[in-house]
């Protein structure tokens, strides 16, 4: 006996289709230029293998039964689908990946990764865009490891064959309290002794492999550790913990009160961020990742992704 995948084809569902339009397997037959009997055999071969009744024979009319109607519901799906592919198919034969991944680090700000995902869906191209969130070298690290194709915000691209980048700006950090936090009042400079004595706020790296990165963090001083950026500051504004923050994220918090920046020892960390991409064949990045590295090549757009975060 046949099995549901041998019967399940295409002209199968297409077949039930017509007769469920045409209201009778006679009908039906016509239009398809069978003879009654072999549309009949074909339905029964689809039903032995499902071990249901598809229509309902009782009357002239062929009525779809409760199974048919949900077999024609889900054979209208696969049929899109199987069309969809096609086209997809097609166009990526014209250059177009069939998917781009892109490893963002905290550090970016997710409102221009949108407003670009946005412009992107409008071209209307079969490449699908997925997001990945990272942070310190476990940004690059998804771009070396082959798991993504783009990677934005990494501090440094390293020298892995296949691998380019070029700078997308510099990040200011300043060290930034809440009000009521004990470093708040504290004289400043603060000192490392003093700062110590806090608890500090970090972001993990989200290297696989390795012990991945820690920034500012001082020996004996107690951390709580979060998933991103936006996290810490989150943190840091109820108080939890101090640490080093990115200006353009804390700015707006900064203006209202919520946060105070204060002075320290040591001198203001400026970092260098850049993006980064994979590209492995000898033609060059595809159609999709060209049209992200060219709106990076824009000042505007490199800003706007270290710039834009919420509240601001």
């Amino acid at each position: 006996m046949p099995s549901p995948r041998d019967v399940l084809t295409p002209d199968a569902l297409t077949m039930l289709q017509t007769i469920a339009v045409s209201g009778s397997f006679a009908a039906a037959a016509r239009s398809l230029g069978l003879v009654p009997s072999a549309l009949t055999y074909r339905v029964r071969q689809i039903e032995d293998a499902l071990d249901v009744l598809l229509f309902d024979r009782s009357s002239r009319q062929a009525q779809p039964t409760a199974a048919g109607i949900e077999l024609l519901r889900e054979g209208s799906r696969l049929l899109e689908d199987i069309d969809a592919v096609a086209n997809r198919v097609k166009r990526v034969a014209t250059g177009w990946e069939s998917q781009l991944t892109i490893a963002i680090d905290s550090i970016i700000a997710r409102t221009t990764v949108l407003e670009l995902c946005e412009s992107f869906f409008a071209l209307g191209a079969p490449t699908r865009i997925r997001l990945r969130d990272e942070t310190l070298s476990g940004t690059l690290q998804a771009l070396t490891s082959g798991q993504a194709d783009l990677a934005l915000g990494v501090a440094e691209t390293g020298s892995s064959a296949g691998i380019h980048g070029k700078p997308l700006g510099e990040v200011s950090f300043v060290y930034a309290v809440a009000p009521h936090h004990p470093l708040a009042s504290a004289p400043e400079p603060l000192t490392d002794d003093v700062v110590r004595q806090h608890r500090a706020v970090a972001v993990a790296d989200s290297v696989t492999r390795g012990n991945g990165l820690t920034v500012g963090l001082l020996g004996g001083q107690d951390v709580f550790t979060v998933a991103s950026m936006q996290t810490k500051l989150d943190a840091q504004l109820r108080g939890l913990g101090c640490g080093f923050v990115p200006e353009c994220m804390a700015r707006p918090y900064i203006e209202t009160g919520r946060l105070v920046v204060r002075r320290m020892e040591r001198p203001q960390r400026v970092v260098g961020v850049h993006y980064a991409w994979r590209s492995e064949t000898p033609s060059g990045p595809g159609r999709a990742l060209t049209w992200w590295l060219t709106q990076l090549e824009s000042p505007a757009t490199r800003a706007a992704l270290l710039e834009r975060h919420r509240g601001i």
